[in-house]
């Protein structure tokens, strides 16, 4: 006898069938939920809710994505407003973002920005925020939002997010990419801010301001100072030419940045607001925030992507490194991976990848283990640490990216080539402190000279001196 499944408005998807009750759960790359099951004489009945909570958040629908489940019902792609759009098939779940049936595909897109474009709207005071393409709502997006929250409580907030999700600041509007409340929000507010390109289809508005503020200093050569093809130059000049003011750490931030994006605008050299809790936060609560124990000796394993491997952390095994050094490890993915990665598991091993606020868990860490990553210029503001895991330097360096400057003369840290080496760097942290204490000073006041914990109000009160806010 065939599974019957529905999906119900509380939101769950309700599943029956003949026989024993199965333990039924949705296992996904990052996320699983089980189901509630009740065995019934004639067979049995199960529940699975669409909302989860995580990271202290309160229930959100669960991400997008596919998910195998133990179960030959079907049924066709149902909207569930506000969660998602759900679809069953043989062994698996498929949800995707709650888009109406009129906001859907091609057609309903080019409708809806062809409206978009044509409407003339008074600004008002609003601002969007856009972080890593909507998949989070964080880094220096979420920083400035606080700040705004704070300093400017009248100003209304949207998020752009991928779908429902994705946890937004409290008192802030999520809104889902591609929908109405999406296309109006980014076309009506008088600020946008923004960490990664707007992507084609913005066009920016008269009276609207876009504040650009990057995703870190970089240290492997981005947009034209890689030397692209003239489509991809022609893509990064159009693109800088929406930003009207770029925010930068530090001045070689400035300088690279600029000669990366050809950007001839106006650059605030203010420091990173993502960085204010850094400086200004309680380790001990952001430990406690993650469930962390207080005397663990924790390592934070933050790896930035590769443009030849899907994966960030296949170098490093995070279960055996817990194992081997004895600390409780903090796995910490780049953005690029929240839609094919999937999620670290072990004993003390705790994938942080989808946390909403990387600074709380820089401030929760003890040591920081990173690559080429751009944390290794923010993490200097706590004063710990850091190890450099670079297996594959020479092929980075010279086959992939490419770097601004060679960081392997003034790194701040030891360069580790095999986790052994890491788990010795880890047993001999206060060995690596005095080893590299000249180096990691010089390198703090290098790229974070403006990271005292007051970025993100320095960035707002010029908004408002400005009349942007």
């Amino acid at each position: 006898m065939t599974d019957r499944a529905r999906v119900t408005d509380l939101p769950s998807i309700e599943l029956e069938g003949a026989g024993p009750a199965p333990a039924l759960v949705l296992a996904g790359a990052r996320v699983t939920q089980a189901a509630h099951v009740e065995q019934h004489d004639d067979g049995w009945a199960a529940s699975i809710p669409l909302l989860s909570s995580s990271w202290g958040s309160g229930p959100l629908p669960l991400p997008s994505g596919r998910y195998a489940i133990d179960t030959d019902a079907t049924l066709p792609e149902t909207l569930v407003p506000g969660v998602a759009r759900v679809r069953i098939e043989p062994g698996a779940v498929i949800l995707s973002p709650p888009l109406a049936d009129d906001e859907l595909g091609r057609d309903h897109q080019r409708r809806l920005e062809g409206s978009y474009r044509r409407t003339r709207l008074t600004l008002p005071d609003a601002v969007f925020f856009e972080s890593f393409y909507g998949r989070t709502a964080s880094d220096n997006p979420r920083a400035i939002d606080a700040a705004i929250a704070r300093l400017r409580p009248e100003v209304t907030r949207y998020w752009g997010v991928t779908d429902a999700s994705v946890p937004v600041p409290p008192g802030a509007v999520p809104v889902v990419e591609g929908s109405r409340a999406w296309w109006r929000a980014r076309a009506g507010a008088r600020l946008l801010v923004v960490n990664d390109w707007l992507r084609g289809r913005y066009r920016r508005r008269r009276g609207q301001t876009v504040l650009q503020t990057w995703h870190g200093t970089p240290l492997k050569r981005l947009a034209l100072d890689r030397k692209p093809g003239l489509r991809t130059r022609l893509a990064v000049l159009r693109e800088s030419r929406r930003w009207d003011v770029l925010l930068a750490q530090n001045p070689e931030a400035a300088r690279w940045l600029g000669s990366a994006y050809g950007f001839r605008g106006e650059v605030w050299e203010d420091g990173y607001p993502r960085n204010d809790l850094l400086a200004t936060g309680d380790a001990a609560e952001a430990r406690a925030s993650l469930g962390l124990d207080p005397r663990a000796l924790v390592a934070l394993y933050a790896p930035t992507w590769r443009d030849d491997r899907p994966e960030q952390v296949e170098y490093l095994d995070p279960a055996a490194l817990a194992r081997n050094s004895g600390a409780t490890v903090l796995v910490r993915g780049h953005s690029r991976s929240l839609e094919g990665g999937q999620a670290a598991r072990g004993h003390r091993v705790l994938d942080v990848t989808t946390h909403p606020d990387l600074a709380t868990l820089m401030l929760a860490a003890d040591v920081l283990i990173t690559d080429y990553s751009s944390v290794m210029f923010d993490f200097p503001v706590t004063g710990k640490p850091m190890l450099f895991f670079v297996p594959d330097l020479e092929h980075y360096r010279d086959d992939l990216r490419g770097f601004y400057f060679d960081y392997t003369t003034d790194a701040p840290g030891p360069l580790l080539r095999t986790p052994a080496e890491v788990v010795d760097a880890i047993r001999g942290l206060r060995q690596v402190r005095a080893e590299h204490a000249e180096r990691y000073a010089a390198w703090r006041a290098r790229f974070a000279p403006h990271d005292d914990g007051g970025a993100a109000e320095r960035v707002v009160r010029r908004l408002t001196d400005r009349g942007i806010l």
